[in-house]
């Protein structure tokens, strides 16, 4: 059959080498067409380049649907069912060609076709690369010419009789879409089948956000469209929560918090903190929970009654877990000391005073290396720190007491003048804030100012000078406690009003002191001042 030119597309020439079957067909937006395809080069070997009956799959295209070599459609367009023809196309045509070739053969082997890809166009990433990793594809890149397609049309699918994917709906295909997908999801949480479900409300959630990007940030549509959003975000969440997915939930909770505030949002965002252990971040987010709806109060306090209950029981698990492997530990350095004091009773050579010295050492470190002492330290203010929120302060004192002694200990094996020194002091600091707070409760006030007292050569610290302040106030210590009050002041004015409460108390102890002594106002007087000269 002899060559034609296809009307108004300039620089394509078609032949008929088998005619289909039937009239031309209608080609809607979203057909879907199925062909085999056979490229070749136009020169006198008429070289095969690709050859879709050999990779053992026809190809897909979508009409209308952008796909990136434009004159494929405009091809298979001008055919009819089983209609096999021979299409000429000039170099204007054919300049993507090795682009599109490179994704079919990655597709016919099973891989993705934008693996390894940046974020960027077709073209883009090729002069990124330089290569499409085929040699003949890299030469028609540098040489654009003129290519020959046998092509094989199979079948025209109705654009509603197969599942069509996001991209290529329409905005309001889209919109009509979401409340069935919305439908389906509840009917899968009905079952308990979740996961499913989850994919159900992920694919309408990607459907609207997909929309909303086309609409101008603001707008009314852009509000209605997030709105739209919320409860399918939820619901989504919910089904990551029943599948115990809880970082996924806190990730897209977080997300639709930050635009919408949403007393379930925050709610199901408390559940998964609590899930995973943070429990500053749950009680945070039961609390917002409480502040939007004051109905919920008594679902917050049961759930923060829950998450104490759970945070004393993991505390006290991980603390016999940690135990039981110190315990171990100790047992095989008891073991290895047992074995080298064998040994050392053997060897005659030992004089009396190493074997006395290497004892006290051995006493004073306890079968424990730096590492464990270092962790022990770290467990002992955890503990220390639990039990005041217990109101327990005495065994708290003692936690802090027993681990500043490790530090103490750790302190006499390095140089004063290192870094491991320093490191320690910082270690030290809030044992002995948190010691001085106890004492301070146990009403010791004495100990209170003599530890400050040691704390502050080292570190001007706001919370030593406050605590030895109460102290003094507490012993009577007038002067110096408002000397130190004057300093909390003078370090932190918003402290002014607390200092003022402070101040207050302080003299009203005074008085009742001096009125215990039975002292009137001269007296005090003469006994602060001096008599009279």
């Amino acid at each position: 059959m002899e060559e034609t030119y296809l009307l108004k597309h300039p620089g394509v020439k078609k032949k008929i080498l088998a005619g289909g079957t039937g009239p031309l067909p209608h080609f809607p937006p979203g057909t879907k067409l199925v062909f085999h395809f056979q490229t070749l080069l136009d020169n006198f070997e008429r070289t095969v380049i690709d050859d879709s009956r050999c990779a053992g799959r026809p190809a897909e295209i979508f009409v209308g649907k952008m796909f990136k070599l434009e004159v494929w459609e405009t091809l298979l367009t001008s055919m009819r069912i089983g209609e096999v023809a021979e299409f000429w196309c000039d170099a204007i045509h054919t300049g993507l060609y090795p682009i599109v070739s490179k994704g079919m053969r990655l597709i016919a082997q099973g891989k993705d076709p934008l693996e390894g890809q940046r974020h960027m166009c077709g073209m883009g990433n090729l002069f990124h690369y330089h290569s499409t990793g085929y040699p003949e594809l890299d030469e028609l890149m540098r040489t654009p010419q003129p290519l020959i397609f046998i092509m094989e049309l199979l079948q025209v699918g109705d654009p509603m009789s197969y599942h069509r994917e996001s991209w290529m709906m329409e905005k309001d295909e889209k919109l009509q879409t979401v409340p069935i997908l919305h439908m389906q999801g509840n009917a899968l949480v009905k079952q308990r089948k979740f996961r499913e479900a989850a994919s159900k409300y992920k694919e309408a959630v990607l459907l609207l956000k997909t929309v909303q990007s086309r609409e101008m940030p603001g707008d009314i549509d852009y509000i209605n469209l997030g709105r739209m959003i919320i409860p399918l975000e939820l619901n989504y969440c919910q089904c990551m929560l029943e599948l115990e997915e809880y970082y996924e939930v806190i990730e897209h909770t977080t997300e639709l918090l930050e635009k919408h505030k949403c007393v379930k949002g925050y709610y199901k965002r408390a559940k998964a903190h609590a899930a995973v252990w943070n429990e500053k971040e749950a009680r945070r987010d039961f609390n917002m929970v409480a502040q939007l709806d004051v109905t919920l109060n008594s679902l917050v306090h049961r759930e923060l009654r829950s998450l104490s209950e759970r945070m004393k029981e993991k505390y006290w698990e991980e603390k016999e877990q940690y135990w039981n492997k110190l315990e171990n530990k100790e047992e095989k350095n008891d073991d290895e000391e047992t074995v080298e004091t064998a040994s050392e009773e053997v060897c005659e050579n030992k004089a009396g005073d190493e074997e006395e010295e290497q004892l006290s050492q051995m006493t004073l470190t306890e079968g424990k290396d730096w590492q464990q002492m270092l962790r022990l330290v770290m467990l002992l203010q955890k503990e220390g720190n639990f039990l005041i929120t217990q109101g327990k302060f005495k065994e708290a004192s003692e936690k802090f007491k027993e681990a500043i002694e490790y530090v103490d200990h750790l302190q006499n094996t390095v140089d004063r003048k290192g870094d491991d020194w320093d490191s320690l002091e910082k270690v030290r600091l809030p044992l002995g804030l948190n010691l001085s707070q106890c004492l301070l409760e146990l009403k010791q006030h004495q100990q209170v100012v003599e530890l400050n007292n040691k704390l502050l050569k080292k570190h001007k610290n706001f919370k030593a000078i406050y605590q030895r302040a109460r102290a003094h106030a507490a012993l009577c210590n007038e002067d110096e406690a408002r000397k130190d009050f004057a300093m909390v002041e003078k370090l932190d004015p918003n402290f002014r009003p607390i200092v003022r409460q402070e101040l207050k108390k302080l003299g009203e102890n005074v008085r009742i002191m001096h009125s215990s002594q039975n002292k009137n106002y001269w007296e005090t007087t003469q006994e602060k001042w001096g008599p009279d000269r």
